[in-house]
């Protein structure tokens, strides 16, 4: 079968959040499982590595949207998956996402195809990722090929104004109508790839009935209500990079392979922060609405009479001063920013992990911090519901500083009991989320949409 997917960003060429991790692992499983596997990306002015140009020249499809701009092609093969690139004059700056974004991402909506056609790939299936690859799921359709569309996550839309962003697509008026693109006034490129797709699916089971609801719909769940009901929407969990995140073999941390071993990964993290014997609760992440670190904030005159606190993270700047001014307290540590190598030991030397997020769709730390012994704290949403079990994590239900605190102490009792707690270590860190299985699932629905 040959798989084409089409993604804003992969890992580790270019890489923001989870959207790049999925790219970067989901397509070397589905190789590993016999597929043909090519991945199409923009090629960024900061792309991490050089691809190998393959093509370059002008394409009808944008020529007179980017006048006379060259595209050029590159390619870098790696575990068996054929990762394409592709370089425009609107690719050209620091960094991967901008303002004018939806413009950028229409213009590379419109050369997916016929850079396929260049290269001489025919995909079974075209599979596109999030609003970035909206505009291909309706020139797919246009052109007969059978899609799967995934929505990572359903609050970023790919909106602008109708009247503006109607020319940049290069659609006939029909596509660009209240029941294809048109969404509010607007277009939506994120309503677009739902409309246009043979198949969506979301990044976790939970996630996909949440969105066919007002709280979580985004505006779309009238939408998804009626995709739901025609059976062209499901759910698959993302899997974890188990190579990357493996504390038996993690060069950042003291390695270790059990509960009883995880102490050395603990001891390393209380001396590089100075923090005194409580238990340690952290997070890694975005400082965001959506991640609810407001409620941990707002819970930390509690909290910190029981955990020392460590939070690694860059967003938000309300959030981001808050944190910084309790980075004061003795038992709050915060460092602002992305830093792969102390999230590692954050996650390995952690005793719990907070993730009191008010929407959820899939969500990797709470795997990554199971993997490496460490107990999450979850508010019962999206893939957290799908991923932390009773008898392993500590889940709450309302978006509140008291129903977080609630959770921690739960975990907190629990504490107490070092074999009880040892007990849910263990049957954390023996948990199976690598890719095999969610690789399996889509294929299997490639399958089914390509002999309908």
């Amino acid at each position: 079968m040959q798989v084409v997917h089409v993604g804003s960003e992969v890992f580790p060429y270019s890489r923001s959040g989870g959207l790049g991790d999925v790219l970067g692992a989901l397509p070397a499983e589905q190789a590993r499982l016999g597929a043909q596997v090519t991945v199409i990306s923009p090629w960024y002015a900061e792309l991490a590595g050089t691809p190998a140009l393959v093509w370059e020249g002008t394409l009808p499809a944008v020529s007179g949207a980017l006048g006379p701009s060259t595209v050029r092609v590159g390619e870098v093969i790696e575990a068996g998956v054929r990762y394409v690139f592709v370089g425009m004059d609107v690719f050209e700056r620091p960094g991967l996402y901008h303002p004018d974004d939806v413009w950028r991402y229409s213009l590379f909506g419109r050369v997916v195809l016929p850079v396929l056609d260049v290269l001489d790939v025919r995909p079974d299936v075209l599979h596109g990722h999030d609003w970035q690859a909206g505009l291909v799921m309706a020139y797919a359709h246009l052109a007969g090929i059978t899609t799967v569309f995934s929505v990572h996550n359903l609050q970023y839309q790919g909106r602008w104004n109708l009247p503006e962003a109607s020319g940049w697509t290069g659609l006939p008026s029909w596509a660009l109508g209240p029941d294809t693109l048109e969404f509010h006034g607007d277009i939506s490129l994120m309503k677009g790839g739902l409309v246009f797709a043979d198949h969506v699916t979301t990044v976790s089971p939970t996630y996909a009935l949440e969105i066919t609801t007002p709280q979580y719909g985004e505006g779309l769940d009238g939408l998804l209500v009626r995709l739901t009901r025609e059976g062209r929407v499901s759910g698959i969990i993302n899997g974890l990079d188990q190579d990357r995140w493996d504390p038996r073999t993690d060069p950042d941390i003291p390695a270790f392979a059990d509960a009883a071993g995880k102490a050395a990964a603990r001891a390393a993290l209380k001396h590089e922060f100075g923090l005194d014997d409580a238990p340690v609760l952290a997070t890694v992440s975005r400082l965001a609405d959506q991640k609810g670190i407001d409620l941990l904030v707002e819970a930390l005159p509690e909290l910190v009479k029981d955990w020392n606190i460590v939070v690694l993270g860059g967003g938000d700047p309300l959030l981001t001063g808050a944190l910084m001014g309790w980075s004061q307290h003795a038992r709050v540590e915060f460092r602002q920013g992305l830093n792969e190598p102390l999230a590692h030991r954050i996650y390995a030397g952690a005793d719990a992990f907070a993730m009191p997020s008010r929407f959820e769709p899939c969500g990797l730390s709470q795997m990554i911090s199971m993997r490496y012994g460490t107990l999450p704290v979850v508010r019962e949403t999206g893939g957290l519901v799908d991923t932390v079990p009773h008898d392993i994590g500590f889940r709450f239900r309302d978006a509140t500083p008291d129903a977080l605190l609630g959770a921690c102490r739960e975990a907190l009792a629990e504490y107490a009991h070092p074999q009880a707690w040892a007990a849910r270590i263990e049957r954390g860190m023996a948990l199976d989320f690598s890719w095999a299985g969610p690789a399996g699932q889509y294929l299997d629905l490639y399958g089914r949409l390509a002999r309908a």
